[in-house]
C-alpha cells in the first residue's frame, strides 16, 4: 500500500486511551492501543508529539509493529525506525505484504535493508526486487503480487475445490479470480459471483469475463486511480508491456492515492508537504517553511517596490492608501478561483492542452461581467465615503484590470507550469499572489497618478 492517511479510531475511545495514559496506568493503556487497528494506532502515534509518541510506540506489540509503519506518514515513519534495531525491523518486516514491504523498505538504511532481504524466502526476494523495480508512484509500484490464479479450460468444480485447499485463505480484498494462460498471458477474470452461481461443469472460459482491462505496470498512481475511479473497480490485475500477469492493484491502496492527492493540493497551497510530521522538531519544520517564505518576501518587495514608484502621489491624495488593499484583495479571490478550477482540471485529467483554450475564454468572460458589477459597487461606496467622482472612477477602473489580469494568470499558470515540470499546487499560488498585487497597485496608482494629480 502507499503511505496512507490512517482514518482515526472512535472519538471516545482516543480519549479514553490518552486519559489513562496521563494517569500512567501503562499497562491498561497497552490493552486498550492493541485493541485498536493498526491504521487506528497510525493515526493515535501521528497526533502526539515526540516523547509521547515514542512511549506509546514501545506498547505496541511487534507482531504490529510492521502494519502500524505501513500506516504512518514518511517523516513519523522514519522517526520510529530510527528507534527500532535491526532485529526489531526484520521482525517488523515479516509478515508484511509484498507491496507494503516494498513501500518501507525504501525508508531502511542500506545496511538494514540488506538484512531484511537476506531473511526473506526466494520467493518473496524475487517479489519484492519485482515491486521495487518499478517506481512508487506507478502502478507496479501500488500492485501486490498475492493474486490467484486459473486456468480458462479449469472446470469451476475444480476451481472451487482448489480454493478449499489453499493454506493461507484467499488473499485481502478477493472480488474475482485472474485467468491466465499457460505462459501467464493474462486473459481476463472470474468473479467469486459467477463462480459460485454458475454450473460446476462449466468451463472457467465459459464463466469468465473478457471486459476488465488489465492496468499497465508502467501507468502512474494517478491513471490508476482514474480507471478505478471510472469503472468502480475493487480489484484490477496488472501486466507488462508483453501481457503477462505480474500481480494487481486493490481499492485500498488507490483510496491512498487519492487522499494522497488531495493532501498535496490543499497543502501545497502554503508551501508544505502532505507528509511532514505536525510534531516535527522547530529547526526542520522551519527549514522546510523557510524556501517559501523566502519566495513570498521577494514579491512581496516587489509589490512594495511598484508602490514606492508612487509614492508621491499616494502622499498627495491620503485616500488611495485607504483603497490599495481593496485592489489587491479583490483581484487575489478572483485569481485564486480559476487557478484552484485549473488545478483541480489538471488533477482529474480534465483539463488538457485540447480544452485550455476554451476554459481560457470562459474565464475570461466571467472576470469580464464580475469586473463590471463589482467596479460598479466598489465605485459606489467610494464615491459615497470620499466623495470624490475622479477616485470612483478610477478604483472601478482598476478592479476590472486587475479582475481580468487574474483570470489570465488563474487559467494559464497551471497550464505553463506543468509544461515547465513546476508543481503547479506548490507555485501557482504564491506567482498568483504577485500577478494580482503587481498589476493591481499599478493599475490603480498609474490611473491616479494621470486623473488625480
Amino acid at each position: 500500500m502507499s503511505v496512507s492517511v490512517p482514518s482515526h479510531p472512535d472519538r471516545p475511545r482516543l480519549d479514553a486511551l490518552r486519559q489513562v495514559l496521563e494517569q500512567g496506568a501503562m499497562r491498561q493503556a497497552a490493552r486498550m492501543l492493541n485493541a485498536l487497528q493498526p491504521a487506528e494506532i497510525a493515526y493515535l502515534l501521528e497526533s502526539l508529539p515526540p516523547q509521547e509518541r515514542e512511549l506509546v510506540w514501545n506498547l505496541v506489540e511487534a507482531e504490529s509493529d510492521g502494519e502500524v509503519l505501513a500506516y504512518l506518514h514518511d517523516d513519523v515513519r522514519e522517526h520510529l525506525i530510527r528507534l527500532m534495531d535491526t532485529g526489531e525491523l526484520i521482525a517488523a518486516m515479516g509478515n508484511l505484504d509484498t507491496d507494503d514491504l516494498a513501500d518501507l523498505i525504501r525508508d531502511l538504511p542500506v545496511a538494514i535493508t540488506r538484512e531484511v532481504v537476506k531473511s526473506l524466502d526466494q520467493q518473496r526476494r524475487e517479489r519484492l526486487e519485482q515491486a521495487l523495480s518499478f517506481p512508487e508512484d506507478s502502478a507496479g509500484g501500488l500492485m501486490n503480487t498475492d493474486t490467484v490464479t486459473v486456468r480458462p479450460e479449469m472446470t469451476l468444480e475444480v476451481v472451487m475445490r482448489y480454493l478449499r485447499r489453499l493454506k493461507g485463505g484467499l488473499p485481502d480484498i478477493t472480488d474475482n479470480l485472474i485467468v491466465v494462460n499457460r505462459r501467464g498471458f493474462y486473459l481476463g477474470v472470474l468473479s467469486l459471483t459467477d463462480l459460485l452461481t454458475h454450473d460446476p461443469d462449466d468451463s472457467v472460459a465459459e464463466a469468465m469475463r473478457l471486459d476488465v482491462q488489465a492496468i499497465p505496470a508502467t501507468w502512474s498512481a494517478h491513471e490508476v486511480a482514474t480507471r478505478f475511479e471510472q469503472h468502480d473497480l475493487v480489484t484490477a490485475p496488472v501486466v507488462d508491456d508483453a501481457g503477462h500477469l505480474l500481480g494487481r492493484i486493490t481499492v485500498d491502496d488507490v483510496m491512498d492515492v487519492i487522499r494522497e492527492e488531495a493532501e498535496h493540493q490543499f497543502l501545497g497551497q502554503a508551501g508544505l508537504s502532505e507528509t511532514e510530521d505536525m510534531f516535527a522538531p522547530v529547526l526542520l519544520s522551519a527549514r522546510r517553511r523557510a524556501l517559501w517564505l523566502g519566495v513570498n518576501l521577494l514579491t512581496a518587495f516587489l509589490a512594495a517596490w511598484v508602490i514606492g514608484r508612487f509614492e508621491a502621489t499616494i502622499q498627495q491624495v491620503v485616500a488611495l492608501a485607504v483603497l490599495m488593499p481593496v485592489v489587491a484583495s479583490m483581484g487575489g479571490i478572483a485569481g485564486t478561483q480559476t487557478l484552484t478550477l485549473a488545478i483541480r482540471g489538471l488533477a482529474v485529467g480534465h483539463l488538457t492542452s485540447r480544452n485550455a483554450r476554451w476554459l481560457f475564454r470562459k474565464e475570461m468572460a466571467v472576470a469580464a461581467l464580475n469586473s463590471i458589477v463589482w467596479a460598479l459597487v466598489v465605485a459606489l461606496i467610494a464615491w459615497l465615503w470620499f466623495h470624490d467622482t475622479r477616485i470612483a472612477l478610477v478604483i472601478g477602473v482598476a478592479i476590472s484590470i486587475n479582475l481580468l489580469a487574474a483570470a489570465f494568470a488563474g487559467a494559464l499558470l497551471p497550464l505553463l507550469l506543468e509544461r515547465l515540470g513546476i508543481d503547479p499546487a506548490l507555485a501557482g499560488g504564491v506567482i498568483l499572489t504577485t500577478v494580482t498585487d503587481v498589476v493591481g497597485f499599478l493599475a490603480f496608482l498609474g490611473l491616479a497618478t494621470l486623473f488625480l494629480l
